[in-house]
């Protein structure tokens, strides 16, 4: 019992310590409503927006309408119809013809060996706007994404402000159900012990990088010597990897929240969440099954513990201590989030899901011999190759 004890003291000391450095960090990152980043950025460089999508005929017009309905004249946009079986690309050219040049339109027909088809998207659109327009900046994002009218240049002027190579503004889930809230109230959570968004500025925090794909925001010479996506061909959470390359070269990263000014819906329930994690999750681990299991393992222990040792004498108060302080780092997520501080009490459940979620993917991957990913398959062997070069 002994060490029962020792365990859940250790386990309610760390979430305390998490806790404290998240109610300290989170609000030092910069809030991209608040009335002093309603500016214009100096020197007002253009922009320009990569847009790949593959049969998103449901979302796409909505995304790009919002993009051609920002309130900063020097944005350009490239949508990229990646080999689409519905109306996509169509959708895509008659909004261009409305757009008096603001949107342009590119069809990939056939997908290269050695590539995945939304890596190589963005490429191809960065390399036609880059040839073309020669931006001082390129933002990347996805189909599905809905944009206010100042949410890009609100980022856009913080991020020269600050100088920064890669800007993320993060973005901000539209829920539809209380299974999609808690799910996705638990990632948050859980985020912040892979990356502390504070220190995402330092330099020297290797580790805290940040990359989301609903709004990566990078200058063209940063994207370029970095080697663009030409780099990142196989790379399924090419995101993330773009975040560590930057960290890793010694580039500036910055981030910033901004509550409902980039929002998007992630998938239809918590089923549909676990179905889209499916692609990703082994990626995440490198497409190595022993470092997944670990996690797997250390899940429940970490997050379940506590729980379960409100049940005993010895361990009631640390478990309580771990349990308010996990309360709290809900609570402060939810103010740059949105996601419901109620979501806590669905966290076990949460947990478990998402244990299942990292199974699920190593499984369906391992038993495909690869991810089949927008119609597409990628063969395991190439995927593990690309992912081992660059860890």
């Amino acid at each position: 019992m002994l060490i029962a004890e020792v365990l859940a003291w250790g386990t309610a000391l760390l979430w305390v310590a998490k806790a404290v450095e998240a109610l300290w960090g989170m609000p030092r990152v910069p809030n991209l409503l608040r009335a002093e980043f309603d500016v214009l950025p100096e020197g007002e460089p253009w922009v320009t927006v990569i847009v790949p999508a593959r049969d998103e005929a449901a979302n796409v017009e909505a995304c790009l309408r919002s993009l051609l309905a920002q309130d900063y004249e020097r944005l350009r946009v490239f949508g990229v119809d990646d080999r689409s079986a519905d109306a996509t690309g169509a959708i895509m050219e008659s909004i261009a013809g409305e757009s008096k040049g603001r949107l342009s339109v590119l069809h990939v027909a056939e997908l290269p060996t050695g590539w995945l088809g939304k890596t190589y998207a963005m490429a191809v659109g960065a390399r036609e706007a880059i040839s073309t327009h020669a931006p001082e900046y390129l933002l990347f994002t996805d189909a599905d994404v809905l944009f206010e009218a100042d949410a890009i240049r609100r980022s856009l002027a913080q991020a020269v402000a600050t100088q920064a190579d890669h800007f993320v503004t993060g973005p901000t889930p539209i829920l539809r159900t209380a299974g999609e809230a808690a799910i996705l109230g638990f990632l948050q959570v859980l985020r912040l012990w892979a990356a502390r968004p504070w220190r995402v500025a330092d330099a020297k925090a290797k580790r805290d990088a940040i990359g989301i794909g609903a709004f990566n925001l990078l200058r063209t010479e940063a994207y370029l010597a970095l080697g663009g996506f030409e780099s990142l061909r196989m790379q399924i959470v090419e995101d993330v990897t773009l975040a560590r390359r930057v960290k890793a070269r010694g580039m500036r990263q910055r981030i910033a929240f901004a509550p409902g000014m980039v929002r998007l819906h992630w998938a239809a329930g918590a089923m549909g969440v676990v179905n889209g994690m499916t692609k990703n999750l082994f990626a995440v681990f490198g497409f190595r099954p022993l470092v997944l299991l670990g996690m797997c393992a250390w899940l429940p222990v970490f997050f379940l513990g506590p729980l379960l040792g409100l049940g005993f004498g010895g361990t009631r108060l640390p478990g309580l201590i771990a349990m308010a302080a996990m309360a709290a780092l809900y609570g402060v997520s939810e103010r740059f989030s949105r996601i419901p501080m109620w979501t806590f009490v669905a966290f076990p459940g949460a947990v478990m899901l998402f244990v299942y979620s990292m199974l699920r993917s190593m499984v369906v991957t391992v038993l495909a011999g690869g991810v089949t990913w927008r119609g597409t398959f990628y063969p395991l062997r190439e995927l593990r190759k690309n992912a081992v070069k660059l860890r």
